[in-house]
């Protein structure tokens, strides 16, 4: 690696010397596989579809549901342009229609016009982003159902609807969820992510048996607030702007049916360095404020570039995964203008990370990144740990060797998978990273410096 330089434990530059073991190391919470996969992937695409784009209220008639262009090879394009690496559908949202061969109850593709009520949307999109090398997840909401008389967001009866009203009603709701769970991990091959917006009803409180199920047909894939004893589940960041809080830890203490997360007063949505349980955030974002279906906010404008690159560097640069969304129209195809916004933010990351000028990894506290001398200016670093042995780092220094003195010119705490840090250009010849304070020995995986 051209102009790299580690320094290590012993003060020994570009000598790998394996992993050093402490005795705080074995107390540390730890990712497991499918988390790791998780956090490379870095970005996932979203698709909002659903019959209440057709009009017709919040439940409509079945028989408005007709895509006649509908694509799912384009919907791929549009997350290939943008860099995602993984897919996430809406199979279920809070309609209640099933967008896949179903007769758990009277509502869905099978009761549709689309192509003689013979259409699958799931098996459609699952084979597509197999087709274009992404990971496929889908969203299935269990905490609303406005078919089915669920019209709260804790997964409990609360209206009149097919099953009728009460707590029988209740068991066949909960024994519908299940049945749509079985359906879907079942059919479709092995799935990535699964989304529970807005958590799963536990079934000693009369919901699912939904974790037996995933744990059963699909436990490798990772869980948007899902049932809270699994072991690959992720959080929310509690907003939908793309942003995370900083610090971000990828640990937390605790996480609850409803909102993904349980932590103390101030914790909630940053997570907390003496978590127990490894679960990261995801930021999902739509196109634009509150754009999460095309029938949402019309009039409201798409985020610009630089709010988009913005939101990058505050959720992948900020130990996150970042999901955007994309919000087909009626006819089933993303409109132009949003594939040119996906194509251009997707140019604009690349581009920022187009000119590396030097990169090393190491072991310790101290680890000093020569910049070549043909290098130019920096203005960005970025950072990782080597998370499977979990997030080690509590407190850190950036400092900068210009006109032969040391500058400081970062302070931060969390590190995680990734932190991206940016200020203004320095001609530095050597940039150096100090660990201040670390639960055991920093792992550092990467350390690379940028100009853009």
């Amino acid at each position: 690696m051209r102009g790299a330089l580690a320094v290590g434990a012993y003060g020994v530059a570009g000598r790998d010397f394996g992993f050093a073991a402490t005795a705080d190391a074995a107390a540390l919470p730890l990712p497991t596989p499918a988390h790791l996969k998780w956090a490379d992937m870095e970005l996932g695409m979203f698709y909002h579809y659903d019959i209440p784009i057709f009009g017709g209220g919040r439940a409509p008639d079945p028989k408005r549901y007709n895509p006649a262009k509908l694509d799912t090879d384009q919907w791929m394009e549009a997350a290939k342009a943008y860099g995602a690496k993984y897919v996430v559908l809406t199979a279920k949202h809070g309609a209640g229609f099933m967008q896949w061969q179903s007769e758990i109850y009277p509502y869905g593709v099978k009761q549709a016009t689309w192509r003689g009520g013979k259409g699958d949307l799931v098996r459609d999109f699952v084979t597509s982003a197999r087709k274009y090398g992404m990971l496929p997840g889908l969203y299935v909401a269990m905490h609303y159902n406005w078919f089915l008389g669920v019209r709260r967001s804790n997964g409990r009866v609360s209206s009149k609807g097919y099953y009728g009203y009460g707590e029988e009603a209740q068991r066949k709701y909960s024994a519908s969820c299940e049945a749509v769970l079985n359906e879907l991990l079942t059919n479709y091959g092995e799935l990535f992510e699964i989304w529970f917006d807005g958590g799963v009803l536990p079934p000693e409180e009369g919901g699912p048996r939904a974790l037996e199920i995933i744990e059963r047909l699909q436990p490798n894939a990772i869980l948007f607030q899902g049932p809270k004893q699994a072991k690959n589940i992720i959080r929310w960041v509690g907003n939908e702007r793309g942003v995370a809080p900083y610090p971000c830890w990828a640990t937390g203490r605790d996480v609850t049916q409803s909102d993904g997360v349980k932590e103390a007063k101030g914790e909630k949505f940053s997570g907390t360095p003496e978590g127990k349980k490894w679960m990261p955030g995801e930021c999902d974002v739509p196109l634009g404020p509150g754009k999460w279906l095309c029938t949402d906010h019309p009039e409201r404008p798409y985020w610009t570039m630089d709010q988009l690159m913005n939101m990058y560097d505050r959720s992948v640069g900020r130990n996150c995964n970042l999901i955007l969304n994309a919000a087909p129209r009626q006819d089933g195809l993303v409109t132009d203008e949003e594939m040119k916004i996906y194509a251009e933010f997707g140019r604009r990351i690349k581009a920022r990370y187009a000119n590396r000028l030097a990169k090393t990894e190491g072991t310790g506290e101290r680890i000093d990144l020569e910049i070549p001398k043909d290098g130019g200016p920096v203005n960005q670093v970025v950072l990782m740990e080597r998370i499977e042995h979990g997030e080690r780092i509590r407190k850190f220094e950036i400092e900068a060797l210009s006109g032969g003195q040391w500058k400081k010119i970062y302070a931060g705490s969390c590190v995680g998978h990734k932190h991206i840090v940016r200020f203004d250009k320095i001609a530095a010849e050597r940039l150096r990273l100090s660990v201040t304070a670390s639960a055991a020995t920093p792992l550092i995986r990467d350390f690379s410096a940028y100009c853009n």
